[in-house]
């Protein structure tokens, strides 16, 4: 009998603290050193840490599941008769994390076998902490059922609850808001089209975070810390340092509590669950920011690939 959505919602959160510990356990590495190449990015030694035990764990926690991971070529049929597929990121932003700047979060999502990203019913997002922190946040949720969040205390092991939330504000004023633009490629156009949205918005005061993480920027979302984010590598560079699905693939939780994910559209994210399919998103704090912003960010876009 395959686990319900519940059940499996605790395994990806059990997932996740597997997923921290060994990340603390590999502090004192050289966690920046390139271990190899996957199909879709390239692994360091901290990545290596993580992928290379994330099936056993499935062995031995939760077999009948096709897995998809960034750190695999290929899915991975986990005993015999699977019913769901489990897309795991394990650890999302590696270079934050390898250098101590910022955490990392271990993104993990299921959905019915063969589903998309639309199929999603119940997701867990962990953070990977810096040396210095002394608690780490993990959020899940199943679809429609609300988000849970919680704090561990990384020195005793204490939990308890965190009452988490987007922004209410309808504009950008003074806020933490703009585009992804991480890598040379594609980084001069995307900031003359934050540049254009801005200024068609009337925003003047909007402050610029590149969290290199899109699970630490639908993180930034949720806790009310952003008001919008948009990724849209994949519409000016085709060199791969784009996001995908496992990247995105804990984007419910945002929707969970009131905010807004589409394509740059405006229209459903749509993709399968793959470690390859390059994927363009937008993340709102509330509709109404949606509402306002998304028209305008869709026609600078179509202008984008017309050009």
């Amino acid at each position: 009998m395959p686990p319900s959505s519940e059940e499996a919602r605790r395994l990806l959160c059990a997932l996740g603290d597997h997923v921290r510990h060994l990340v603390m356990g590999a502090r004192g590495m050289d966690m920046a050193a390139v271990a190899g190449e996957s199909v879709a990015d390239t692994i360091y030694a901290i990545d290596r840490v993580a992928d290379d035990a994330l099936i056993d764990w499935f062995e031995q926690h939760w077999p009948d599941v096709v897995v998809v991971s960034e750190g695999l070529d290929e899915p991975v049929l986990v005993g015999n008769d699977a019913a769901w597929t489990v897309i795991v990121d394990t650890i999302d932003g590696t270079r934050g994390l390898m250098y101590d700047k910022r955490p990392a979060w271990c993104l993990a999502a299921v959905a019915p076998l063969g589903g998309g990203l639309a199929d999603i019913v119940a997701a867990a997002m962990t953070e990977l902490p810096t040396a210095k922190q002394g608690a780490a946040d993990q959020l899940s949720a199943t679809r429609r059922g609300g988000l849970r969040a919680g704090r561990v205390d990384l020195a005793s092991g204490a939990q308890h609850d965190l009452d988490v939330r987007p922004s209410a504000a309808t504009d950008l004023d003074n806020s933490f808001s703009g585009l992804a633009k991480f890598f040379l490629p594609g980084k001069a156009a995307l900031a003359v089209l934050e540049a254009e949205l801005f200024g068609r918005l009337g925003e003047r005061r909007v402050f610029d975070d590149q969290y290199l993480s899109s699970g630490g920027q639908l993180h930034e979302l949720i806790t009310g810390r952003d008001r919008f984010v948009a990724d849209l590598r994949p519409l000016v560079h085709d060199d791969g340092l784009f996001c995908h699905p496992y990247d995105v693939c804990t984007a419910m939780l945002l929707e969970e509590v009131g905010g807004v994910v589409t394509d740059p559209w405006g229209d459903a994210l749509t993709v399968p669950l793959d470690n390859v399919s390059p994927v363009a998103w937008v993340g709102y704090a509330n509709e109404v920011l949606a509402a306002r912003i998304g028209p305008v960010l869709a026609e600078l876009v179509d202008g984008l690939r017309a050009g």
